[in-house]
């Protein structure tokens, strides 16, 4: 069988820099599901830039060796001609979406496909029911979840109907019913004879589905065992944080949280499904959205926040710059060697953070939020992207922070991460915060 892909001793290196960013590499794609792995910055969403041809021919740079992608030259190839046959779904998906209004979106591929009109409304009814988004069909893409927006990105994917589906960390943000449907569509898929290719950092979560696994770099590092946790007398630790009879959203209530604590020197995970309000709630209680109903008290000098997209924070030059900018603009005495090292940034921190890969990316936003001690930590999605050992380096940071008195609140759908980060964890569910009552 005449393979979808194919590299042959295929380097590539992006414009101004000396080091390839993928490869060597050689590798053959072939109908099913192919899962990619390897850590953070060894080409893995390099790699599949090029299996639509925005590698190279969009970001310019050096190539070596050779590629062809459904029977033709990479060389010769071009993305406006790959993309009727490839759908690539991006790491960061909400960099892809374009249309204001779920539907908008889902059916703006296929409408430049030159169907029927009545052929793309189909296309957009059966995507949206196969990632279980329907019910948002007419809701604004602004007002979703992280999730949400992935499944929408994945559902314009899957609207295309390509041969080759090119999908980097899809499972990032998804609940575990997502995870469910896309495990699904990716057996459609083979069964129709097509390929997907799949680059994922908790690869445990789609092994199942998978007919081939390849590893970028020195390959992935094993997950391993957690480290021990520090004593943190969570106990005893003063409420950095109370909300009272809490009703948050927007314009209408999504999730009454009621009255919860949050003690310095504990970490509490919050989980539930895609949109059940885990977000909307974080940037309440970082007073970045005003309550519906409620009160939020903060008794906390200094609150540090990450959003679910990282690359907002970042801003500057290189990663020391970010976490420099941070120490000025708080006037904080803490160097930045500490914080960079602690993220394994040492050899990324004169880099700039565009250049590096999005869970590159995440570490040096949580160094440059989270340099010299905060009182008070609020997290959506830390892990996104994360590889292994960034998780662990994550986990050991956040343990430390919780042993000098900080008070830390994750919004997560990693739920190992939670249950071995977390002190107690609160799940979301219609509307309520249905487990893990305050202290």
């Amino acid at each position: 069988m005449t393979p979808l892909a194919e590299f042959r001793s295929f380097a590539y290196a992006y414009p101004d820099s000396e080091e390839w960013a993928v490869g060597p590499v050689s590798l053959e794609i072939r109908p099913g599901v192919t899962l990619l792995t390897g850590m953070s910055g060894s080409g893995k969403s390099t790699l599949l830039r090029a299996l639509n041809g925005l590698v190279p021919h969009f970001y310019g740079g050096r190539v070596s060796g050779e590629a062809s992608i459904l029977g033709g030259s990479l060389r010769e190839a071009r993305p406006r001609h790959l993309s009727r046959r490839v759908a690539l779904l991006f790491q960061e998906p909400e960099q892809q979406l374009v249309m204001p209004v779920v539907t908008q979106e889902v059916a703006f591929g296929p409408a430049g496909l030159g169907i029927t009109p009545e052929a793309v409304a189909r296309r957009v009814d059966t995507a949206l029911e196969a990632m279980g988004v329907a019910h948002l069909r007419q809701r604004q893409l602004a007002d979703l979840s992280g999730g949400e927006r992935q499944r929408v990105a994945l559902a314009g994917c899957l609207a295309m109907e390509p041969e080759l589906l090119v999908l980097d960390e899809p499972t990032s943000q998804l609940d575990p019913q997502g995870v469910t449907l896309l495990l699904e569509r990716l057996g459609d898929f083979r069964e129709d004879g097509r390929a997907t290719v799949v680059a994922e950092q908790r690869p445990e979560r789609l092994a199942a589905a998978a007919d081939q696994r390849l590893a970028l770099g020195p390959g992935s590092a094993p997950a391993g065992l957690w480290p021990p946790r520090a004593n943190r007398g969570a106990k005893d630790g003063p409420v950095r944080l109370r909300t009272l009879s809490l009703e948050v959203g927007r314009g209408r209530r999504l999730l009454r949280a009621g009255d919860l604590a949050l003690r310095g020197g504990e970490v509490v995970g919050l989980t539930g499904a895609n949109g059940s309000g885990k977000t909307t709630l974080l940037r309440t209680l970082a007073r970045l959205l005003p309550p519906l109903a409620g009160q939020v008290r903060v008794e906390a000098r200094r609150v540090a926040y990450l959003p679910q997209e990282p690359g907002a924070l970042l801003h500057q030059r290189t990663v020391r710059l970010e976490v420099e900018q941070t120490r000025r603009w708080l006037r904080l005495a803490a160097p930045a060697a500490p914080v960079l090292e602690r993220f394994n940034l040492q050899t990324l921190s004169d880099l700039d953070p565009r250049d590096l890969s999005a869970g590159e990316r995440q570490r040096a936003a949580l160094a440059a939020i989270l340099v010299g001690d905060p009182e008070l930590v609020l997290l959506d999605e830390p892990t996104r992207g994360a590889d292994p050992a960034a998780r662990r380096a994550l986990f050991t940071a956040l343990d430390h922070l919780a042993s000098r008195g900080t008070a830390i609140l994750i919004a997560t759908n990693d739920h190992e991460f939670a249950a071995a980060a977390a002190d107690r964890v609160l799940e979301l569910a219609e509307g309520e915060v249905v487990s893990g009552p305050p202290r």
